[in-house]
């Protein structure tokens, strides 16, 4: 496997070798960022703006197209479970999206750039106050659909029924509105939601973490071997630490897994 990784690497570097990534990586002359709208924010999430979409994956396939020397257009799902799904459709060429194991088996990854704690947060007047009370018979809890945290959640909870909703928005109104007991989520993302739903409360304990890396479509050997190694210098040169900074994660440390 070395070996390969090496090998594409010189190929890389060639006129030829560039021309072939190009073919694969951007077959329509743009490269096409597969991004997950929501006003959650984060190291994951991408948000509308007034010009176009903000975000840390916003930035670095922006920069990712900068350095293939192709025009970046971005291709917006409501969630992560959506753009894993249109994987094997050639939609999209490259994403930043949590990953696991069952996602493992529909496309590619590279470099882990994120890690998150996921818990949970309950809703405003709830007598929950932990992992015990949460895990009864009659508990609703939402999750985003088809996600990692879902499976998380769903592993995790024995009696407490987990569904699946296919936008944070709409888990957002139905826990302002007390219509769901429980969001499993990162933790950084139900603490800012805390403060737009006063009465909430995010739980201490942690259920899984959540790790967010590149990837690309399977059969891709040409883009992933790129993805690799742009990530892990994004990682190594400050270029996703900027990223951070300039979507509000300024006091939010970077934990990478690299490869």
């Amino acid at each position: 496997m070395p070996g390969l990784f090496l090998g594409l690497a010189i190929m890389t570097t060639t006129p030829a070798g560039a021309d072939a990534l190009k073919d694969e990586i951007a077959p329509t002359g743009k490269l096409r960022v597969a991004i997950a709208i929501s006003p959650a924010g984060g190291a994951f999430w991408s948000t509308r703006t007034a010009t176009g979409y903000a975000g840390v994956p916003v930035d670095l396939g922006k920069a990712m197209a900068e350095q293939l020397g192709v025009p970046v257009e971005y291709i917006a799902h409501n969630n992560s479970g959506q753009i894993v799904d249109a994987a094997s459709k050639g939609t999209w060429d490259i994403t930043f999206l949590p990953k696991d194991p069952e996602r493992e088996g529909r496309m590619s990854f590279g470099p882990i750039y994120e890690v998150a704690d996921a818990t949970y947060i309950v809703k405003p007047g709830s007598m929950v106050t932990n992992f015990a009370t949460l895990d009864q018979p009659g508990i609703k809890v939402a999750a985003v659909n088809n996600t990692t945290t879902m499976r998380g959640a769903i592993a995790h909870l024995k009696n407490a029924k987990v569904t699946g909703y296919q936008t944070y928005d709409e888990i957002f109104g139905l826990l302002k509105a007390g219509e769901i007991d429980a969001f499993a989520l990162s933790r950084d993302q139900l603490n800012a939601m805390a403060k737009q739903i006063p009465g909430t409360r995010v739980l201490d304990e942690t259920f899984k973490q959540t790790v967010t890396a590149v990837a690309v479509p399977p059969n891709h050997p040409l883009s992933l071997a790129f993805a690799v190694k742009f990530l892990n210098e994004a990682i190594a040169n400050g270029m996703l630490r900027k990223a951070y900074d300039n979507n509000g994660l300024k006091d939010r440390p970077v934990r990478t897994q690299t490869k």
